[in-house]
């Protein structure tokens, strides 16, 4: 069982514009059953967590605002404000520290990997509790230059693997640990 943090990303380092868009994603080629591919990804996944906007976001654009969720697994969102709730669906509203929702995340998870959906600044944080294990990112051949960051933080990571997927350059990490201005082993 791992934690993993999978996105995508423009060149530049941006996960959304500053409108929280992601127009620039969705005209990028891609290889449905190409390396490191989404549906793949998705079977191994029990249980995902994010944040309050990627909720949104989801369901507004994902689900086109209907009462059916994206997401056949169970879903924490991560918010300090009251969101509407959708009927049927597995999803669970929680505030404060990520580590204190891990062990949930996990049991729900049921043997299966936790996906940290979005955005960046929640799976730093999961990083700095040291419960982040990968980042795996498709990176867009095409630069924003300003929006929402891919991830807020200073992290050693060791690249586990690399490849081409369409227009996408993949790279999966294993997260080494935060650091300062202190770049040694």
């Amino acid at each position: 069982m791992r934690t993993v943090y999978y996105t995508a990303t423009t060149l530049d380092g941006f996960i959304a514009d500053p409108r929280d868009s992601l127009d620039w994603l969705f005209v990028q080629d891609q290889e449905p059953g190409g390396p490191m591919n989404y549906e793949e990804f998705i079977a191994r996944i029990g249980a995902i967590a994010m944040g309050a906007t990627t909720y949104e976001w989801v369901r507004a654009r994902v689900t086109g605002g209907t009462e059916k969720w994206a997401y056949d697994m169970p879903s924490v969102v991560f918010t300090h404000r009251d969101l509407p709730p959708i009927e049927g669906a597995d999803v669970r509203f929680v505030s404060g520290e990520v580590q204190a929702v891990h062990a949930e995340l996990v049991e729900a998870a049921a043997g299966r990997d936790v996906w940290v959906v979005g955005g960046g600044d929640l799976a730093g944080q999961f990083a700095d509790a040291g419960l982040l294990d990968e980042i795996v990112v498709s990176i867009a051949p095409v630069t924003l230059g300003e929006g929402r960051p891919l991830f807020p933080r200073r992290y050693a990571l060791r690249t586990e693997e690399v490849a081409r997927n369409g227009a996408f350059a993949c790279v999966r990490y294993s997260v080494a640990g935060p650091r300062s201005t202190d770049w040694t082993a």
